[in-house]
Parts: structure tokens; sequence; C-alpha cells
């Protein structure tokens, strides 16, 4: 076994959250948990009482994250690797969602980790030590109709998350953007948002989608286990990849972007020089 560390982990109530923390655990790591309630911490410390710490908040608790994480690193630390997990997917029409709703999903797939990362990046610096995984998404690379504003999100983190990396490089601390594809987990299920449909004119190329959408939770390719493993495999590694893709999906989709985007590149390469003083 890899040599053991201390992971605290975002949204470890469900989800790769949940088995990210159960397969480190398995590997005899600790684990510090962020829930949403006492139920479900009491539920998340029942996995190893000696190695799973759990600790209640919400990542968009923003002026709560730096006393917590204080906390946490003085009872539990040194703390190794920091996972930024929590989020959710939301699902609407670009026309028909609100502002409110944009907003909502940023506060939490973005600002949320980026809050957590600022309250952590202090002591790993100060160790010369660290790793942070971003849970991303294929959909920061590509995009597909009705969730333009979950791509938006995981598009920012993971240009943030590109940034930050060679931001921390010099201190010993990296930072890997980890991306899946399709898994069964609860992202178009019971976690996802949804926004009500109002305009008629999208009924045609929409409504189908989301009923797929609907219709493969739960039977994704992607086990969440493996892609558990995966995760670990990275943070044990000396040298771990700024970014990394999860599912043969994924793979598939983001290579045939970057195919498309070099094709497009070269297209209108003359009219990008043109510019040029």
């Amino acid at each position: 076994m890899s040599a053991v560390k201390t992971l605290f982990i975002t949204g470890v109530s469900s989800g790769f959250g949940r088995a990210l923390a159960e397969e480190a655990l398995a590997q005899g790591h600790r684990v510090i948990g962020t829930v949403r309630s006492e139920s479900a911490l009491a539920t998340f410390e029942a996995l190893s009482p000696e190695r799973a710490h759990g600790v209640v908040l919400d990542v968009t608790h923003f002026n709560a994250i730096d006393a917590v994480v204080a906390a946490v690193e003085h009872q539990h630390g040194p703390v190794d690797v920091l996972v930024n997990n929590a989020g959710y997917g939301h699902e609407g029409i670009f026309e028909e969602s609100s502002l409110e709703e944009m907003r909502r999903q940023f506060d939490v797939n973005v600002f949320g980790a980026v809050a957590m990362t600022k309250a952590f990046v202090p002591y790993f610096r100060q160790r010369r030590a660290g790793h942070i995984l971003n849970i991303t998404s294929m959909g920061g690379y590509i995009t597909m109709p009705g969730i333009a504003y979950y791509c938006g999100s995981k598009f920012a983190l993971e240009g943030i998350s590109d940034a930050l990396s060679k931001e921390l490089a010099p201190f010993n601390i990296f930072v890997t953007a980890v991306a899946p594809g399709s898994f069964r987990t609860d992202w178009a299920g019971r976690s996802m948002q949804r926004t009500p449909r109002s305009i008629s004119d999208y009924d045609a190329s929409f409504d189908p989608v989301r009923k797929a959408r609907e219709e493969k939770s739960g039977h994704q390719l992607g086990d969440p286990q493996k892609a558990a493993r995966a995760m670990l495999t990275i943070i044990a590694s000396p040298n771990p990849p700024a970014h990394l893709l999860l599912g043969s999906d994924a793979l598939a989709l983001v290579r045939d972007k970057l195919q498309r985007t070099a094709e497009s590149i070269e297209q209108w390469e003359a009219l990008s020089c043109s510019t040029d003083g």
C-alpha cells in the first residue's frame, strides 16, 4: 500500500465523494469529509470510527470555511490532499434559466471549491507539500444542450485549476483537475436541478434530450468505485497530471472536440494572423 494520507473531501454523502471516501478508508487512509447534516455525519463516521471524521459544512457558507479548516488542521492535520467534490448539475435551456440559478450553480461548483482551496493553500505552502483534486467534468471541455450553466462552471474550474497548478508548482503542491464522463452517480437523478420548460420553440430539440438524460440516470457506463481507485492512483503518484479524464466516453468526446478545434484553428489561421501589426 502507498503511504497513508489524510484526505479532506467535500460532499461525502453520495456520488464520487462517497465512493472516494470508502475506497480511501479501505486502503488505510484517513478521511475528513463534509456533510450537510448531523445524521449524515453519523452515517459517514460509522464507516470507520477511527479514521472517518465528519464536518457539517455547506461550501457556500464562505465565511465559515477558514475557521472549519483551521479546526481540522489542528485536530486532524496535517491534511495531505484536498478533494473539491461538492457540486451539482443544473439542467435548463439557457433562455429559460434565471440568473439566480446560474449564481447558485457557480456558488457551489466554483466559488465553493475556490473558497475551500484558499483556506487550505497557506497550510500546504508552509509545509511545501500538498495535492488539490478538483472534480470537474467532461462538461469542462465539451458542451451539450441544456447544461450551459453547468458547463460554464466546470470550464471555469478547469481554467482556475490549470493556472493554480502553475502558481503552486514551486512549493511542491500539485493541482489535478479530474474530469469524469458519465458515471452511475446521482448527477442526472436526485441531485439534478431542472428548470421547468416554458418556451415551446425548444420542445422538439430539447425535450428528447431531457427525457434521454433522465432515463439514462443510474445506467451510465462509468463505475464510481473504479473512478475512486483511479483518483487514489493519482494521489499516490509522485508526479500527478494537471488534468485527468475519467471514462472512455470522456476520452472519445474530448478527443473529438480537440480535433475539431485544431481543424478550425487551421482553417482560420490566415485570418487569425492578419491582425498582427
